[in-house]
């Protein structure tokens, strides 16, 4: 009772000024706020204090309206960027070569000979439909062909397309390929699964690509099946690539790079890479400054079938970040001296919730199956180890081209006939790219290299023969040439501006922005202020508390109507209560109540004329839980 009391007395104090209905409520507001149009409502005549009342609404719309708009401005986490330069010594980008062919033919043409075989086969059907090549065709090995064969569909009749295996009337006895002309067919590579009875046609423009693209498909299910080591073995060495090096004037040789076995371009090799020492500076802009490689990419060994394109792939990156030098790198072709010119942009994102960025790569939740390379993250290792990750959901394997977690395997024809199916479909699916797309984030912090790319014939006419007299005793301690100018690379690479480029990203609208508008806003359209909203809230804590009282008042009288409907009749009578309190088993006389009762409603029904004597029920007993108990209480 004691807490009741205290709730009650300090509601009381609160409720001193405004009152206790809404209305006083309401009333005290408009006088005293510091708002102008809520004054005007209560001091102007009814004319006027209509449209005070109209007024005041429609500015309290229109602040409503405006605040909205910025709080949902503030919350859509916009960013503006600003762009600075900076002169300071930078590291030299860390530089990555590979040869465009990924092995020696010398060393891989035992493994490849079936395959070559067919590929000849295929390649002379296509030039020259002649039945007398049956018999050459009759020895090749169809296992490989048979899981991913070539075939060419005769579309003269868009509505009965027929498909003709290329080497069918060798290896099934028909001759129907040759009725087939290039002008009135197309070629696809027909790709099987479930025991070749669900089939689909990957079709090309060009029987170029046809038949680049179906070597590689087969190139990839042999070499799949080779230990990474020997892979290695047959990839061309640094000392056979890079010839000469310069750094900054400063001789430099093949132990400088670091070796890695990129799978598209076999061993690639990675200049300044910072994994186990310091990152080299470049204390000047210009070609002296830079680094200067002289290659050799012995042509004459490429794979014929796997490598249709000659040169270098290069590409400069941060030190210690992974070379996606397939996506993200450039050609430099042979017989020819290319100049790069470097620029540095320092990309700075903001981070959540701003950017969808990440630190580390600790937050997306993609397996980074390059973790092994002790490299840094990028989206580019994400999408790819998310793409391996669906690749081994959907096949039960990993492709070639991408790391593999422990206990997987790749996919090869032997383990997994349906594979190259699965691949086909995975590739072009759309969903698959946007979900690894949605898990994948940008690095919060990057930095990328733009190049200015030169080239010029290298060595010249007059002097190429000293030249290469001098690089082929320096390798191959002859006096005769080894070399020859469609197997020889030169590289300049160069800071071509000492200075770089920082790309920030800022909050475009911060909480300052937020309140100096919203205040604006305020103050405009309404005259207030900081204070006046305190005061507004002020009348909603008033509101709640005179809701609080109210429904104390109605739960408490609601209680009394319940205790008083408990009895049926009068009340009982001390001698009652004091006799059912003492005696347990004491039952009241329910005959006798109910006969005085109605005796004494029929009293109470005559009419008796003159003054009836006081009707005293002094001695009654009323229950306890109806006795007022406090006076205040009584007044709500």
């Amino acid at each position: 009772m004691s807490v009741k009391k205290y709730l009650l007395k300090g509601l009381h104090r609160l409720q001193k000024g405004p009152g206790y209905t809404y209305k006083e409520l309401l009333v005290w507001y408009c006088d005293n706020t510091n708002t102008h149009g809520p004054k005007r409502i209560i001091c102007e005549g009814p004319k006027k204090k209509a449209m005070w009342f109209l007024i005041t609404l429609l500015f309290a719309a229109l602040v409503c309206w405006q605040w909205s708009v910025f709080i949902n401005t503030y919350f859509s986490w916009e960013v503006s960027v600003s762009l600075s330069l900076g002169f300071k010594t930078m590291d030299f980008p860390a530089v990555t070569i590979c040869n465009a062919s990924p092995f020696q033919y010398s060393k891989v043409k035992h493994l490849l000979k079936d395959l070559d075989e067919l590929m000849e086969a295929v390649l002379e059907r296509i030039l020259a439909p002649d039945p007398s090549l049956a018999n050459a065709t009759r020895a090749l090995n169809f296992t490989i062909w048979n899981h991913t064969p070539l075939v060419l569909i005769d579309e003269r009749n868009p509505h009965h397309p027929v498909v003709f295996d290329i080497l069918a009337d060798n290896h099934n006895g028909s001759a129907a390929a040759r009725i087939c002309n290039a002008q009135g067919c197309k070629m696809a590579m027909r790709l099987c699964r479930l025991n070749r009875t669900d089939c689909t046609f990957q079709n090309f423009t060009s029987a170029t690509q046809a038949v680049t693209e179906w070597y590689v498909l087969q190139a990839t299910n042999i070499f799949s099946q080779v230990p990474t080591w020997e892979l290695v073995q047959m990839g061309y060495p640094s000392e056979q690539l890079i010839l000469a090096c310069l750094f900054a004037a400063e001789p430099c040789s093949y132990r400088n790079f670091t070796s890695i076995f990129y799978p598209h371009y076999g061993n690639c090799y990675i200049f300044n890479w910072g994994m186990t020492e310091k990152a080299l500076p470049s204390a000047n802009p210009g070609t002296e400054f830079g680094l200067k490689l002289i290659l050799d990419i012995g042509q004459e060994d490429y794979v014929p079938f796997l490598a249709s394109t000659a040169g270098v792939r290069l590409m400069l990156h941060e030190q210690r970040s992974y070379p996606f030098i397939r996506e993200e790198g450039i050609y430099a072709m042979s017989g020819t001296e290319t100049s790069i010119g470097v620029l540095v942009d320092k990309l700075q994102r903001k981070g959540e919730p701003y950017s969808p960025c990440t630190m580390n790569g600790s937050d997306v939740p993609v397996q980074n199956f390059y973790s092994s390379y002790n490299t840094t993250y990028s989206i580019q290792a994400c999408l790819r180890s998310c793409f391996q990750d669906q690749m081994i959901q959907n096949c039960s394997c990993g492709h070639y081209l991408y790391p593999l977690p422990p206990g997987k395997k790749y996919c090869n024809n032997k383990d997994f006939p349906d594979w190259a199916r699965c691949y086909s479909d995975l590739q072009v699916s759309v969903a698959q790219r946007e979900n690894c797309i949605n898990l994948c984030k940008e690095s919060c912090n990057d930095t990328q290299y733009k190049m200015t790319i030169s080239m010029a014939d290298w060595p010249s006419e007059a002097s190429e023969d000293w030249i290469f007299h001098i690089l082929s005793q320096e390798r191959d301690q002859s006096t005769n040439i080894t070399l020859s100018r469609k197997g020889i690379v030169k590289l300049n690479i160069y800071f071509q501006e000492f200075n770089y480029r920082t790309i920030e990203e800022s909050a475009a609208n911060n909480i300052v922005w937020l309140l100096s508008n919203l205040g604006g806003q305020f103050g405009f359209w309404m005259g207030g202020s900081v204070l006046c909203l305190i005061e507004f809230a002020e009348i909603i804590i008033d509101f709640v508390w005179i809701s609080i009282i109210k429904l104390v008042a109605f739960a408490k009288s609601l209680r009394q109507r319940r205790s008083q409907a408990r009895y049926a009749g009068p009340p009982p009578t001390v001698a009652e209560l004091v006799e059912a309190h003492t005696n347990p088993g004491f039952q009241p006389d329910t005959a006798n109540h109910s006969h005085s009762t109605g005796t004494y409603l029929d009293e109470q029904a005559l009419t008796i004329p003159g003054t009836p004597p006081p009707n005293y029920d002094s001695l009654r007993l009323q229950p306890l839980d109806v006795i007022e108990s406090d006076s205040e209480g009584d007044a709500i």
